[in-house]
């Protein structure tokens, strides 16, 4: 039986493959190829195609979030493994193989999957509000093994402005233990991520990422050649270069179709009287509309606004495989340059609390803001350090360090791709599936070659 080991090397690219010399063998040794993503080019969408070989409109993960309708909330970044509609690869090789056995390391939506291993992250949050890094796993014994080998799994370098390589290498650490045990390996690696949507794909910063990363996956490499174990590389999307930060939820706000409440955190989004709001997410943003007749006003007010190249009705969703209930009403595409804020506030003075710090449930999309510490702010890590002092002697605290302001994100995806250099690419060290370019509905059909099962 041929073992397998999947590679999400996100924001991976021909750009940034030219600085990893240990990746760039993997294809030497087989084959690299183009890799056609979905719309939106997006963790949680993408990652979703892969396994289940099918569209958004299919599966259901139409964005990393959406407005849950039947609750009457905006969430994002839910983990629960039944969110995606459809059978998964190694659920398919198992009706053929019933003993096939499957490592998720950190891939989405892997809490309470049929995967044999699973390692996802998960922090604690306590009662009084106090948050502390954790992973889930399972098997339950899984955790403990895994943190007495790695130490415990380092939340605050996996996303936020401390971001680092830290949470790649411990990731990459806790797949090559699953990986001999394993036929199926899937390993999730975030640190293309940080600089390139920071400063750029191709800055200075964006190129030492790649390098880095290189190195450590070099390793993990040299155990999938020891063990005989294939090799796939791929990436959901390419980042790249923006410098236009699009408001489009203050633009349905002035134009009296957002409406907001009031609490003691500040304004908030109140979905449940707005005519009109969206979900911001990278560079696509679902714009839910209460009452159809509202559709054309919507739609007419989204096409003149500045950094918006298409609005989707009901057709374009159905051609761009997005026609699911899950998906907004309108779904909105950012120009190449540009990408979607959530703010809704018009006063900085009347942001939400949440605004200010790394709060990916709490806020109704996306914010890459929270990559930064705050320029303006001469004292924000002195401030952060005093905090993180309240935290360990278990006060309750408040990190406010992410500024307001987004105009120092420089990179973003979401789009389909333009220019094959920034597009997403596979690689695989088999010449035997050898071909140029791979859509992401067939990267399950791959797999199931390079097991040796027959697709269907």
């Amino acid at each position: 039986m041929t073992k397998i080991l999947v590679l999400d090397v996100v924001g991976l690219t021909p750009s940034a493959l030219q600085h990893m010399p240990h990746l760039r063998a993997v294809g030497a040794a087989g084959f690299q190829a183009e890799l056609g993503t979905v719309l939106p080019a997006v963790t949680c969408s993408v990652q979703s195609t892969f396994l289940t070989g099918t569209l958004p409109s299919e599966h259901g993960a139409v964005g990393n979030g959406w407005f849950f309708r039947d609750l009457g909330e905006v969430l994002l970044w839910r983990q629960h493994h039944r969110l995606v509609a459809g059978e998964k690869v190694w659920e398919t090789i198992r009706r053929s193989r019933p003993d096939y056995r499957v490592a998720n390391v950190c891939w989405w939506y892997a809490m309470g999957s049929t995967a044999d291993s699973t390692v996802t992250p998960r922090p604690v949050y306590h009662a009084d509000g106090r948050k502390d890094p954790d992973f889930w796993s399972w098997p339950p014994e899984l955790h403990d093994e895994l943190e007495s080998e790695n130490g415990p799994f380092p939340l605050f370098t996996y996303w936020g402005p401390t971001a680092s390589i830290a949470s790649s290498r411990w990731i990459i650490a806790a797949t090559r233990r699953m990986l001999p045990t394993h036929d199926l390996t899937l390993s999730y690696v975030p640190h293309l991520d940080y600089d390139h949507q920071r400063y750029g794909p191709e800055s200075p910063q964006g190129v030492r990422a790649a390098k880095e990363l290189d190195a450590e996956l070099a390793p993990l490499l040299d155990d999938a050649r020891a063990l005989g174990v294939r090799v796939v590389v791929l990436s959901e999307y390419g980042i790249t270069p923006v410098d236009q930060p699009v408001d489009i939820n203050r633009a349905l706000r002035r134009a009296g179709l957002l409406h907001v409440h009031h609490n003691a955190t500040g304004e908030l989004l109140d979905p449940w009287t707005s005519r009109a709001f969206a979900v911001a997410d990278h560079q696509v943003a679902h714009v839910y509309v209460h009452d159809p007749d509202d559709l054309p006003e919507v739609a007419a007010l989204l096409r003149d606004l500045p950094g918006v190249e298409q609005v989707l009705d009901a057709a374009g969703k159905a051609a761009a495989g997005l026609d699911h209930d899950r998906a907004g009403d309108l779904v909105v595409v950012s120009e190449p340059q540009a990408w979607f804020t959530y703010y809704y506030w018009l006063d900085d003075d009347r942001a939400p609390d949440f605004a200010r710090a790394v709060e990916i449930h709490k806020k109704p999309g996306y914010d890459p803001a929270e990559l930064f510490f705050d320029p303006d702010d001469r004292w924000v890590k002195a401030r952060a350090a005093s905090t993180l002092i309240r935290k360990k002697a278990g006060l309750r605290y408040s990190m406010q360090v992410v500024p307001l302001d987004p105009s120092p994100v420089r990179g973003s995806h979401g789009r389909l791709p333009e220019d094959p250099r920034h597009a997403p690419v596979l690689l695989c060290d088999d010449a035997a599936f050898a071909r140029d370019r791979v859509e992401a509905v067939q990267v399950r059909d791959l797999l199931l070659e390079l097991a040796g099962v027959e697709p269907r």
